[in-house]
């Protein structure tokens, strides 16, 4: 996942769409409704969807690795 946090205006995009249970991309991480905002998102708001998506990222990775 790119840093956004470095350019807020990139796409976290990583063409590996699929969606789980709560509507969250299982390739970068954005829930359904922030995917569908992002053109619209000023930069502070992607930034925020950023610091969300890596939270979402290493909770993934937490359960996956039988930490939560």
């Amino acid at each position: 996942m790119p840093s956004g946090l470095n350019d807020p205006n990139a796409n976290p995009c990583i063409r590996n769409c699929c969606l789980d249970q709560q509507d969250i991309c299982l390739g970068c991480f954005r829930h359904l409704d922030e995917i569908l905002a992002w053109r619209a998102m000023s930069d502070m708001e992607r930034q925020a969807c950023f610091v969300r998506m890596a939270q979402r990222k290493a909770e993934s990775q937490a359960r996956r690795n039988g930490l939560k």
